[in-house]
């Protein structure tokens, strides 16, 4: 089984979501505690997808994140750097144009689309500042972001417990649901690495976005980043 460590090799991350790629939804479901439904309606409603649109998914997995937004009306590609994941969806889902493709490098031209998402795979990224540079490249001026990832909860006892469940209880339930596990316990690892809010909206910032703010879903455990390109 494979296990990316926190240096997140882009092949040793690409292998180990390969490998969980056809129970991914269902996994996430259950250790979400069914809270991973309710995060994508939330980006649904932020990225706010219009019919004519074009909209990019980065980290796309299986395609599940962008029927939102394709049911919307607008042209949305499905992006993943996992051939395991984008086969799946592309089973699932063959009406949409799933594409692989690294986040640091994007295969798109420059000011193409009107909205560009992530949600759960930013913090996968080996180099996140490239990463939300080229998002910034293939989003036309005025063009917006959003960005939903696992943060930290504000209230300390929420956190105290949030901790616990990571690093105690969240490996053996990806046990009975999934075939590699242990790529769950690099999730817990880099849940806890991963920058707070203010952190991660100064890189947004540093990478050029504009009117840069964020919403806490769930007390904070994620956290909804959004921005405009000027």
């Amino acid at each position: 089984m494979t296990r990316a460590s926190l240096d997140k090799q882009p092949h040793d991350v690409a292998a180990m979501f390969d490998q969980v790629a056809a129970k991914y939804d269902l996994t996430n479901d259950v250790i979400s505690l069914g809270q991973a439904r309710l995060w994508r309606r939330a980006v649904a409603q932020a990225v706010a997808a219009r019919p004519g649109e074009r909209v990019l998914d980065l980290a796309a997995g299986t395609g599940t994140s962008s029927l939102p937004f394709s049911d919307a009306g607008a042209y949305t590609v499905p992006c993943d750097f996992s051939t395991g994941m984008l086969g799946e969806g592309k089973q699932r889902r063959p009406f949409l144009p799933f594409t692989a493709g690294d986040a640091t490098r994007l295969p798109f031209r420059d000011d193409v689309f009107d909205a560009v998402t992530i949600s759960f795979g930013l913090r996968n990224v080996q180099d996140t500042q490239a990463a939300l540079g080229e998002m910034l490249r293939v989003t036309r001026p005025g063009g917006r972001i959003v960005v939903c990832e696992f943060s930290h909860p504000v209230l300390p006892p929420l956190r105290t417990v949030y901790t616990e469940y990571l690093m105690k209880a969240l490996p053996p339930i990806a046990r009975t649901v999934c075939s590699n596990p242990e790529a769950y316990v690099y999730l817990a690892e880099s849940i806890r690495s991963w920058p707070d809010q203010p952190r991660l909206a100064r890189r947004l910032q540093r990478a050029g976005w504009d009117a840069v703010a964020w919403r806490n879903l769930t007390g904070g455990i994620v956290a909804l980043h959004r921005g405009t390109k000027p």
